[in-house]
């Protein structure tokens, strides 16, 4: 499997600009509802803006997704770090990639640098996004980026290898 490649894709900086300008929008996003919540709410209230299905419910979480591997601060530092700088170096040595594949991994990009952001900061990463009944977990805007763009370019890969043949059975 590859990220998708496309002959026709012009050289020049325009996927470039638009992997940036969605790295930034979400990093922006993200801290500004962030910081909405450290300033307006008090650790660990909750807000039900839907009864018993949304609420805005204020964590640090210390650990990964879902709240796995508490306290590992220095290793998820790192591994953010890592990946930010392996999906630029791909973006911008990678040649031919499609400008899809490029805003989605700026969307994984702006992601990684809010939670990491957090993590300088705080220690932990600042949950907030609650729904109760259907997803047992607290996260952020900045996982929402992160899943959505990885699982949307997990798509596209998938798509990308059926149309040309790659992951098709042999008969």
């Amino acid at each position: 499997m590859s990220i998708p490649r496309h002959s026709k894709v012009k050289k020049g900086a325009g996927g470039a600009l638009w992997f940036f300008f969605c790295a930034i929008a979400v990093f922006v996003i993200d801290q500004i509802c962030k910081a909405a919540v450290t300033a307006n709410m008090a650790l660990y209230e909750s807000i039900p803006l839907i009864q018993d299905f949304f609420h805005l419910t204020f964590i640090f979480n210390s650990g990964a997704s879902f709240g796995m591997m508490k306290d590992w601060t220095y290793l998820f530092i790192v591994t953010s770090a890592a990946v930010v700088l392996f999906i630029v170096w791909i973006v911008f040595f990678w040649k031919g990639i499609d400008l899809t594949s490029k805003v989605l991994m700026g969307f994984i990009t702006g992601g990684a640098l809010g939670n990491l952001a957090d993590r300088l900061r705080y220690g932990a990463v600042v949950d907030f996004l609650d729904f109760r009944g259907i997803w047992p977990f607290i996260f952020n805007t900045a996982d929402m980026a992160v899943i959505c763009g990885g699982l949307a370019l997990a798509l596209l890969i998938l798509i990308d290898e059926w149309r040309t043949g790659k992951a098709r059975p042999k008969h």
